[in-house]
């Protein structure tokens, strides 16, 4: 399978062995898009791209420029939109709803999306949805068996309004628990961090789904404790509470499991153990590249013929 593979040029997160995953199953044309290009599909693809030689074209790109440039979107055959954020869609935020709008007028698009419940829901909505996890970079995250100094803490970002529970129950906690929230590079320095922490806490409060961050701390040995998503989408992911992460639902909930494992330090190094087993068997971005390029190659839904004014705006360009 040919796929034309379009991703972002310009993004914190270092997601290239996720590239790579995907490349090393099929026959990948990679090509990462600057801002500008993004801005402007019609004339990146006037100028780049051939539609005919590709099986499978690949968009893992800005949401907000996707939904701007919708009319030309539909013109593109063979379209699969890989996308990190469709959570969005169900929790209060600029983009709530907007994901389903916007596939609403690509109802050809087959959608893969990194939350199990929400490929659920957007199936229920008659999507074309398939659900491939968040993990983590297997190159750059491991358990580097430090002394873990820190007892417990959140590395991340809470400025965003999607983070808004993140960061309200971050600051609870901090009231109660000497809880260090910080900042870090990504790569080294991040990786180092991690392996410092014992106890990490993930906050993704009511999203729906886990965020990279739960992965990336259990690859690197910490005792995972995080907001619990809910029984489908735990047993889609094998995460079991007190066996190979730590599951809460409110502060209360995750101090008292807290306490337990400050008592039974065997118990917490096994729930750690296990949840690093789990990551790193399962969760790796080059496994998760497979799984993506699994989900490319059932047949995707009828896309109608392009009437004959659209074909030759498409082949001019306008």
């Amino acid at each position: 399978m040919k796929v034309l593979f379009l991703v972002q040029k310009e993004q914190r997160a270092i997601l290239d062995r996720l590239y790579e995953g995907v490349a090393e199953h099929c026959e990948c044309d990679l090509r990462w898009l600057s801002s500008a290009e993004q801005a402007d599909l019609r004339g990146y693809f006037r100028r780049e791209v051939d539609v005919t030689r590709y099986d499978r074209i690949v968009f893992f790109l800005r949401f907000k420029q996707e939904i701007r440039q919708v009319g030309f979107i539909k013109t593109i055959p063979n379209l699969v939109i890989l996308e990190h954020d469709a959570y969005q869609n169900y929790v209060p935020c600029k983009y709530t709803g907007k994901f389903s709008a916007h596939y609403r007028k690509l109802p050809w698009a087959r959608v893969i999306t990194s939350g199990f419940t929400v490929s659920e829901r957007l199936c229920q909505e008659g999507f074309d949805a398939v659900f491939v996890p968040k993990g983590y970079d297997q190159a750059l995250l491991n358990n580097q068996g430090r002394e873990r100094d820190i007892e417990l803490a959140f590395v991340g970002s809470t400025n965003s309004v999607a983070y808004s529970g993140r960061k309200a129950l971050l600051d609870e906690l901090g009231q109660v628990e000497d809880l260090v929230v910080t900042r870090t590079k990504s790569g080294e320095e991040y990786c180092a961090t991690l392996n410092r922490i014992r106890y990490f806490v993930s906050a993704d409060v009511d999203m729906g789904e886990y965020m990279i961050k739960n992965f990336e701390a259990m690859a690197c040995g910490c005792v995972l404790f995080a907001f619990d998503q809910g029984e489908q989408e735990n047993r889609a992911l094998g995460f079991q509470d007190m066996h190979n992460v730590v599951l809460y639902g409110s502060i209360a909930q995750l101090r008292e499991k807290l306490a337990r494992l400050r008592a039974e330090p065997a118990l917490a190094d096994q729930i750690a153990r296990n949840g690093h087993d789990l990551v790193t068997s399962s969760y790796g971005f080059g496994e998760l590249g497979r799984q993506v390029v699994a989900a490319l190659h059932p047949q995707l839904r009828h896309h109608p013929p392009l009437s004959l004014w659209s074909r030759l705006r498409l082949k001019l360009g306008i």
